[in-house]
């Protein structure tokens, strides 16, 4: 048998091919990992170098962080400094105010907030009388808002205390369409009276708003109201203003009334009424009334304001601010009492002559005496209200100055007419007529 050689050598060529091949592929592997390897090192190299500024810029803003929470406390330091200062002034205020014995008899507040030129008019007229009487009758103004124009012409007079009033919370109304600004005064209102009453502790507050002359016995009126309302706590307020306190409506300086409608625009309010009405802020008569007189000792000047010139040409422009000095400590004002007041009124409506009918005008104009005249509802009261020019509004009932339902007013100077309502027959015991 003849054997078979074979040369193994042959077989080196494709091993040597085959490593070679392998060797190529192994370096492309390599080589494309290496390029991944570089494309993440490079991505973890940008992230850091983000992370870097970030970390840099957080610091940065911790920096400020730090100087804000310093500078803040430093500013509330100086607010507790200035708070200091103030109450140090408040009680050198007031020890100035009592020095020799003499306890105030009201402050005086005049309500500003952004009328500089009607402030600056209010507080010459109130100075003129005040001035001589200044420590019965310490005055402040108090700002509501941050007018630069009406702080910097209250810090100008120097016979005044200044406060200011800063409210940021919205207000929400009761009903559509009320204006947010008698909601924000009402506001205004609440914190400069607890101010007084609270802070100040004076037993009395007169207010007075940012656009209101005074008459030349201002301050003699409350000070006779103020007597009045200690002898008598079925007063709620003393005012200074007559709805219908028009020229051709008013006559003699010397009268005053009790009313069951809040006149306001110039009025004083003792700190056991305001007590009962300062938590809830709503008007609770609880069957108590208000003083007011037949001709103002208040003038209205404030054409322009939150009532947007409401009634102003017709009703406020011809209001007859009073320009005679009475003598009220010479003067007893015991009849406009509770126990004596309701026989007082009762017995000028019974002597007033009846008229009805049409042409009430020229009849009333055509009778020398006083005259009443009956209205059977508010729809007929506007009627008659509107024919003799006086305010036919009513609010939550009643009239505006009544009395138990019977408004009064003059014609003609001394003649008197009094509106008499279907239930003022009875409560004043007024014949049918």
């Amino acid at each position: 048998m003849a054997r078979i050689s074979f040369d193994f050598r042959f077989l080196l060529i494709p091993a040597a091919f085959m490593f070679i091949y392998l060797q190529m592929r192994l370096f492309q592997t390599q080589s494309h990992y290496a390029d991944r390897l570089g494309s993440a090192i490079e991505s973890e190299n940008h992230c850091t170098s983000q992370m870097r500024a970030l970390i840099d810029e957080v610091s940065i803003k911790q920096s400020r962080i730090v100087a804000l929470e310093d500078m803040r406390n430093r500013q509330d330091q100086e607010l507790v400094q200035l708070k200091d200062l103030i109450q140090t002034f408040g009680r050198k205020g007031l020890a100035k105010l009592v020095e020799g014995g003499q306890t105030p008899l009201a402050a005086v507040v005049i309500m500003a907030c952004s009328r500089a030129d009607y402030l600056e008019r209010t507080v010459e007229s109130v100075l003129k009388y005040q001035s001589p009487v200044a420590s019965k009758y310490p005055l402040f103004i108090s700002q509501d808002g941050s007018n630069q124009a009406v702080k910097s012409k209250a810090l100008s007079y120097n016979q005044l205390t200044y406060m200011q009033h800063l409210d940021f919370e919205p207000v929400v109304t009761e009903r559509p369409g009320e204006l947010i600004a008698y909601y924000k005064i009402a506001r205004h209102y609440k914190w400069a009276l607890d101010q007084l009453f609270y802070k100040y502790k004076f037993n009395r507050v007169i207010i007075l708003e940012d656009d209101m002359e005074i008459a030349p016995d201002f301050f003699d009126y409350f000070e006779a109201a103020a007597s009045l309302m200690d002898r008598d706590r079925t007063i709620m307020a003393a005012s200074s203003w007559n709805d219908n306190g028009q020229k051709q409506f008013v006559h003699d300086p010397y009268a005053l009334y009790r009313s069951d409608f809040f006149p306001g625009l110039g009025w004083m309010l003792k700190r056991t009424t305001w007590d009962e009405l300062s938590p809830k802020l709503k008007e609770n008569h609880k069957g108590r009334q208000f003083v007011r007189p037949e001709v103002c000792r208040t003038y209205n000047f404030g054409e322009h304001g939150s009532s947007l010139g409401q009634f102003f040409s017709q009703y406020l422009e011809p209001i007859k601010l009073n320009d005679v000095k009475v003598d009220w400590k010479a003067i007893d004002l015991g009849y406009l009492t509770e126990g004596n007041y309701t026989e007082y009124f009762s017995d000028l409506v019974r002597q007033a002559q009846p008229i009805q009918g049409s042409d009430l005008v020229l009849k009333a104009k055509n009778i020398k005496g006083d005259v009443r005249i009956r209205y059977k509802d508010q729809a007929e009261f506007e009627r008659i209200a509107g024919e003799f020019g006086i305010f036919e509004e009513w609010k939550d009932g009643v009239p505006r100055t009544a009395y138990r339902g019977v408004v009064v007013f003059r014609i003609q100077t001394t003649r008197r007419v009094f509106l008499v309502g279907p239930d003022s027959v009875v409560q004043l015991g007024i014949r049918k007529s």
